[in-house]
């Protein structure tokens, strides 16, 4: 049965070789949804043969023989020693750190849990051809590919999983790397068992909220009742972040239409909404868009911006379900989906028309690239998202970005036990 909070346990984590790669920096990714592809996934793969994106982003012709891709080359790279267990089952430290920014929490194998059970809140709906597709992924390399980040909130005080945090920090790290975005990742394995209880009394009387990887997490629960609930599949790989000591930001997704030209797009918002052109750069732009109040977006796409407000009323009202509340109503991301795409812009709701970004600047290419449009987005208050998803109410989909999120790459999780020793089990 689960407990009435998180339960974290330690798991022998697959991890790069030293030796066996270029450098632990070069075998890094953004998580899958934030690669921008397909020119994201091929620096990614040229800059090191071992990088983790021929795992979770497998490229081939179909997905099937994408996931069967990827299954072999994690076959063949525990089989070659470029990945390899760690002796034993540890809890882990993990540090980002930008700047003045530091971020710190703890990686585990943490038992998966319904939304109706209050241990682990969403905050935002999935995709079921997401979902089907990272499953079939996961299926196919028995193994957690990247974690989930997950926070939680204690009293702030450095005590219980804090207190060992900070010890393990204070040691000489696994591993210390800097990957190409100027960011710092540092982390520690935490073996003694007396470590690992604190951390697990402090955790069981939490609760967290799924800041990224809805997707990911839907798939840990669908594999889970396949698997009947059975170890190792009952437990999913996350990273948890306690935001009453290091709290997380909260950015925005935008959206590429690469099918709607600008012109047919403004044409369309004729008595739907008031239109600005408002003055570049894109940093000034998106000034002026964050001091607009109310619903608004700014469209960029044949070298100009647009802001959008003043969505009519009467469109609101007959768009927007009724049966939500307020501050469900109000979201930039409700009103976009039900009020623009659905019925100005007569988009379905769906990936295979929508490109979902997490950089403005890469959004606003892409649609240029492509003769579209790019609706760019403000980020939704994080107070917010708690206060929903403490409801039971979860936001359209993609309407967040938190950060930092973790690396990929770092620390895998095994599904098969063959891959905790892949010689001696006939792995390859």
């Amino acid at each position: 049965m689960p407990s009435d909070g998180l339960d974290l346990a330690p798991f022998r984590a697959l991890r790069y070789a030293p030796e066996r790669v270029t450098s632990l920096a070069a075998v890094t990714s953004p998580p899958y949804d934030v690669v921008v592809r397909p020119e994201g996934r091929r620096r990614l793969e040229t800059a090191e043969p071992y990088n983790i994106v021929r795992l979770i982003l497998p490229e081939a012709t179909d997905p099937a023989a994408g996931h069967r891709r990827a299954a072999a080359t994690l076959r063949r790279w525990l089989t070659d020693g470029a990945l390899a267990p760690d002796p034993a089952p540890a809890l882990y430290v993990y540090e980002q750190r930008s700047g003045d920014r530091l971020q710190r929490g703890v990686l585990g194998a943490l038992r998966l849990s319904r939304p109706e059970e209050g241990v682990v809140l969403p905050h935002e709906d999935v995709m079921p051809e997401v979902v089907a597709d990272r499953a079939a992924l996961m299926r196919a390399t028995a193994a957690n590919l990247e974690p989930l980040l997950l926070s939680y909130r204690s009293d702030g005080s450095v005590a219980g999983a804090a207190a060992v945090v900070e010890r393990a920090a204070g040691e000489p790290p696994l591993l210390s790397i800097t990957t190409a975005d100027g960011v710092g990742h540092r982390l520690w394995a935490v073996t003694e068992p007396a470590e690992q209880a604190a951390i697990a009394r402090d955790l069981s009387r939490r609760r967290a909220l799924i800041a990224d990887g809805h997707h990911r997490w839907a798939t840990y629960l669908r594999l889970a009742a396949e698997h009947g609930n059975a170890p190792p599949w009952d437990r999913g790989l996350v990273l948890l972040v306690d935001t009453a000591r290091f709290p997380l930001r909260v950015q925005a997704i935008h959206r590429v239409l690469p099918g709607l030209p600008v012109d047919r797009a403004l044409a369309d918002l004729e008595g739907v909404c008031r239109v600005r052109r408002v003055a570049g750069p894109l940093t000034e732009a998106l000034g002026t868009l964050a001091g607009t109040a109310e619903n608004a977006f700014l469209l960029a796409g044949a070298g100009a911006f647009q802001l959008l407000d003043r969505i009519d009323p009467g469109l609101l009202a007959r768009a927007v379900p009724a049966d939500r509340p307020e501050a469900w109503r109000r979201l930039d991301a409700t009103v976009l989906h039900a009020a623009l795409l659905g019925e100005a812009w007569r988009r379905p709701d769906e990936t295979a028309g929508i490109g979902y970004l997490h950089d403005a600047g890469a959004a606003v290419a892409q649609a240029e690239a492509a003769g579209g449009t790019a609706v760019l987005m403000r980020p939704v208050a994080e107070e917010t998202v708690r206060e929903l998803a403490e409801r039971g109410i979860t936001m359209p989909h993609k309407s967040t970005s938190f950060g930092p999120k973790p690396a990929s790459g770092l620390v895998l999780r095994a599904l098969n036990p063959a891959w905790e020793d892949p010689s001696a089990n006939g792995a390859g």
